[in-house]
């Protein structure tokens, strides 16, 4: 998403430039590399409230927090003459509706560069978050809080996404306000090589849901599901998330993509700085100067540009491919998500194994798949066999294509390894707590999963 100032001013005048836009994101194979984002939870560590925007009568608050971590050095992004998020070199620090506190870290050459990142952020976060009684937890959904009790960030395009959420899903502010995901981005070398990389990956997002599972809890008690994030983005907004057909489809590439994304209706348009409501209305009568709210202003590249994060599929085709069907979880989680695609899309003789362990799925197949994860897990199936056997090969998989990178990288694999051998995911273990030691707080949760 651009911030003020930013955007691409170039007219649209030819829709191959929207095809072109994507195909810009190709690059060679040696200059590949990864980024990962990540979402947390604040909450204050005495009562386990979400911290609000402003600090009010408590210590702390989130814009405390973005000042005190621009003070280390980041440099505010403002929103209305407040700052709503921070950027540094590649990386940037954003705000979640409710206050959810993201990371966006710089493209990294290697996994050990991502994890050392992750390190210097929580340092960053602990140091100024501290002294004002606050914690941060790496859940998938917020364990405790109704959606009446988080707080809504000042941001201009999360009020218009608040007023139309609801009329397209019952649970489109429940993703706005109560999850949280952690992802990885990864390159393509060309058009074939992305329409692989994208099948793979969207087939297998599944059982990313099912390994990095970690939300089982809803206002205090246990939900029915491992991924409670999982299943709000089964009913957030059907025209823009889950798994698009088309990518399955013979003689899909940048321009079918493209033309698919002119289909998913607006939600804002930036101008002069303010977000302007265009909820529902076509990007295509954008194209032809036919938005009802700029009458005749053709659409720019920067407004595509923009119009593309509106996307949530599973796996989103931007510049480079955004993996984005996971739960947060621990540290050592939040590298798993990269440690894994890049295993399994980043050394050719892995991603041919991946595309040949995923070819005879049919696209209901994998649909039946995704809406069974967020509440089997592990023990959902297709074609007969379990998510965890197909979780097992997936590792193999992508332990060798760490390996052939040689940089010792495969390490990071090692809680997904620990899921699959044990049969327990993250929410599992939260389960068993719940049952076993905390006598029915789930509470506990943001102390268990504080990062």
């Amino acid at each position: 998403m651009s911030n003020p100032g930013e955007a691409d001013l170039t007219p649209i005048t030819d829709r191959r430039q929207l095809a072109a836009w994507f195909a810009d994101g190709c690059k060679p194979r040696g200059t590949w590399k990864v980024g990962t984002e990540h979402e947390k939870f604040g909450f204050f560590r005495s009562d386990f409230v979400t911290p609000a925007y402003e600090a009010g009568g408590r210590p702390g608050g989130i814009r405390a927090i973005l000042e005190g971590l621009a003070a280390l050095g980041w440099e505010p992004i403002l929103d209305d003459g407040k700052p709503i998020g921070l950027k540094r070199g590649g990386a940037s620090i954003s705000l979640e509706p409710a206050g959810q506190l993201e990371l966006s870290g710089a493209v990294q050459a290697d996994l050990h560069a991502t994890h050392l990142e992750l390190q210097a952020h929580l340092r960053d976060v602990h140091q100024v978050a501290g002294p004002m009684g606050l914690g941060f937890a790496a859940l998938g959904f917020h364990p405790t809080h109704s959606r009446a009790e988080m707080p809504w960030m000042p941001k201009g395009r999360y009020a218009i996404m608040r007023r139309y959420m609801p009329t397209v899903g019952s649970l489109g502010l429940d993703m706005m306000q109560r999850t949280c995901t952690v992802q990885a981005n990864l390159d393509y070398g060309d058009e074939a090589d992305m329409v692989e990389k994208l099948r793979v990956s969207l087939a297998l997002q599944p059982v990313a849901t099912a390994l990095f599972a970690n939300s089982p809890f809803t206002e205090g008690r246990p939900n029915g599901f491992r991924s409670m994030r999982g299943q709000v983005w089964t009913d957030t907004d059907g025209a823009r998330t889950g798994i698009p057909g088309v990518v399955f489809e013979d003689g899909f590439g940048f321009e079918r993509f493209a033309d698919w994304l002119l289909d998913v209706p607006m939600y804002f348009v930036m101008r002069e700085g303010r977000w302007l409501d265009a909820a529902g209305a076509s990007f295509r009568h954008f194209l032809d100067g036919r938005l009802g709210i700029l009458p005749g202003e053709r659409a720019t590249i920067g407004d595509f540009a923009d119009h593309v994060t509106t996307a949530f599929t599973d796996v989103r085709l931007k510049r480079f491919l955004e993996m984005r069907g996971s739960d947060v979880g621990s540290p050592a989680m939040i590298v798993a998500k990269p440690a894994l695609w890049v295993g399994l899309l980043y050394d050719d003789a892995a991603q041919k194994a991946a595309a040949a362990l995923i070819r005879d799925w049919r696209l209901e197949e994998i649909r039946a798949l995704r809406a069974a994860a967020p509440r089997e897990a592990l023990s959902a199936t297709i074609r007969g066999r379990s998510v965890r056997d197909v979780a097992r090969d997936v590792l193999a998989i992508a332990r060798d294509g760490l390996r052939a990178r040689g940089l010792g990288e495969e390490v990071y694999l090692a809680p997904l390894d620990e899921i699959v051998a044990s049969g327990l995911t993250q929410a599992d273990r939260l389960l068993h707590l719940y049952d076993r030691s905390w006598g029915g707080d789930a509470a506990r949760a943001l102390l268990q999963a504080e990062v």
